[in-house]
């Protein structure tokens, strides 16, 4: 495999971890408007994203292959995780 094989590779494990971060985040500022005015749409899709990205990792590590159910399922607990922590706490 070659370099370039390589990068598409890498790009095509993680393009699943930004469309769910991205839609994610659009759909909690959407909700919850309100509660997340005052957080700025990228800091929520960034946090997401990332989130999403080391559920995907942990599954792969857990399960030593992609594309397991348990591993989408992985990278919503991560997003959504992610997405609590970045919002405002009510106090």
């Amino acid at each position: 495999m070659g370099p370039l094989d390589a990068l598409w590779h890498l790009l095509n494990f993680f393009a699943p971890a930004l469309g769910v971060g991205l839609i994610t985040a659009a759909l909690a500022r959407l909700l919850w408007r309100r509660e997340l005015r005052a957080v700025r749409f990228m800091r929520l899709a960034g946090w997401a994203c990332g989130g999403c990205a080391l559920g995907l990792v942990a599954a792969l590590i857990v399960f030593e292959r992609d594309g397991k159910m348990a591993g989408y399922a992985l990278m919503l607990a991560g997003g959504t995780l992610a997405l609590w922590w970045a919002s405002p706490r009510s106090e």
